[in-house]
Order: C-alpha cells, then sequence, then structure tokens
C-alpha cells in the first residue's frame, strides 16, 4: 500500500534511524552480509567474515537489530549443546532512504585542514587536548559505578564508549601492556590524509582513563592512517 511521501518530521526520523544504526561502514556491510543469507548469520559468522573480534561483531549486530533492521532468534545446535547462540536475520523493515553524506567526514576534512595551519606539533597537542576534555564527558555520562576500576575493567568500558562512537574498539594487549585496539576509524580518509587527527582518539583514551582509573600515558602504537591493519593504543 503507498503511503504517500514522507512528510518533512518523518523524513528527518527516518534519516536518524538510519545514520544511527549504519553510522559505521562495517556496520552497513554486515547488514548486507546478513540479508544475502537467508538463514540468518550469528556473531561468530561475522567476526570471521570481517577479521572482528566477537564482541565487535556482536555490537554491531545487536545496533542494527536494535534499529529493527536484523530480527533474532535463538537456536540449539542439539540436546545438551549448551547455550543458545543468537542468529540475526534480515527484517522485513524496508530500506527507502539512500544512506546520507556523513556530516561527520565533512567537519573531520574541516577540522584537519584547519590543523594544517597549524605547527604540527602545536596541532598534535590540540588534537590530543580536544580528544582528552571529550573523553573525561563521556566517562562523566557513564553509570556513577563505572569510575575507580582496575586498568583493565576500565580499558574494557573505554573499548565500549570507543565502539559507541565508530572505533570497533576492543581491550587486549599488546607486547606485554594492555591496549585497546580500533578496527575502524570514524574519521575515514579525513584521517589518511591528515594523521594528526589519530591523537584524538588517543586524547580520548587519556580522558576517560583519567576520570574511570587514574592518570595514565596512552602511546599510539600502530594506526590504520599509517597503513597498520588496526589502530592500537598502548597504555
Amino acid at each position: 500500500m503507498d503511503q504517500g511521501p514522507l512528510t518533512a518530521h518523518q523524513f528527518a526520523a527516518a534519516v536518524t534511524a538510519v545514520t544511527s544504526a549504519f553510522g559505521d561502514p562495517t556496520r552497513r556491510d554486515i547488514y548486507l552480509f546478513a540479508r544475502e543469507h537467508e538463514g540468518g548469520v550469528t556473531a561468530a559468522e561475522v567476526a570471521e567474515r570481517f577479521e572482528l573480534h566477537p564482541n565487535v561483531a556482536r555490537h554491531h549486530l545487536d545496533k542494527l537489530a536494535a534499529g529493527g533492521y536484523l530480527d533474532v532468534g535463538l537456536e540449539r545446535h542439539g540436546p545438551g549443546a549448551g547455550r543458545p547462540s543468537k542468529r540475526y536475520r534480515s527484517s522485513e523493515k524496508g530500506m527507502s532512504l539512500e544512506f546520507p553524506v556523513r556530516r561527520d567526514d565533512l567537519l573531520a576534512t574541516l577540522l584537519a585542514r584547519a590543523l594544517a595551519l597549524v605547527p604540527a606539533v602545536e596541532a598534535e597537542a590540540m588534537a590530543e587536548e580536544v580528544g582528552i576534555e571529550y573523553g573525561r564527558t563521556l566517562a562523566a555520562s557513564m553509570a556513577p559505578d563505572v569510575g575507580h576500576r582496575s586498568l583493565q575493567a576500565a580499558l574494557h568500558a573505554v573499548a565500549d564508549a570507543l565502539t559507541a562512537h565508530g572505533f570497533a574498539s576492543h581491550a587486549g594487549s599488546r607486547t606485554g601492556s594492555l591496549a585497546i585496539i580500533s578496527e575502524q576509524c570514524p574519521f575515514g580518509t579525513a584521517a589518511v590524509q591528515h594523521p594528526v587527527i589519530c591523537a584524538v582518539d588517543r586524547g580520548m583514551v587519556k580522558g576517560m582513563l583519567s576520570s574511570l582509573y587514574g592518570d595514565t600515558v596512552p602511546e599510539t602504537s600502530a594506526s590504520r592512517p599509517q597503513g597498520d591493519e588496526v589502530c592500537i593504543t598502548v597504555v
């Protein structure tokens, strides 16, 4: 049944829903991957297909399910098979909108070009300070009981917050040190052209940890914009 053109309010609401669910390019690919499989997909299958940590894959799938783009069912593989696994299937919800240009990309490009006018050392310090302030704001918005945890617990909370912002992050270890590993960069091509932007997410880690755990000195040991497979911030 043709419901006619969307009103301005309906269109704005639809755009908000789409950008919330598909704000990460990997999430859009995961949605298309799920649509290709009539029987649905599991988090383990998505993790293997896109080379993601299982928790990151599950986060993307749950985000799509929360938006109504995927349906979730439980399945067991036989008697005594243990905890049932979730299977995610494409829902009947129509995708009537094209994916809009992300304003974040435009703003990141504007920021990068503005920083390019500043001496490199000052630009990096400025970008990190912005990240620190924003990280502290994020930490303040978390539940009151998340502060003063162990470093490992604080890193998991930081990874969850970064994932919600499009970094697809998880806590892990590298060369004997705890680290945040991010498999996506929400700054897109702007970060590739202007790697100084990477100081923003390093600052976010530092800012959140300062509130959730204590003062730390995070260091970037790998970066996707510089050709590495993932971004790694070692603490």
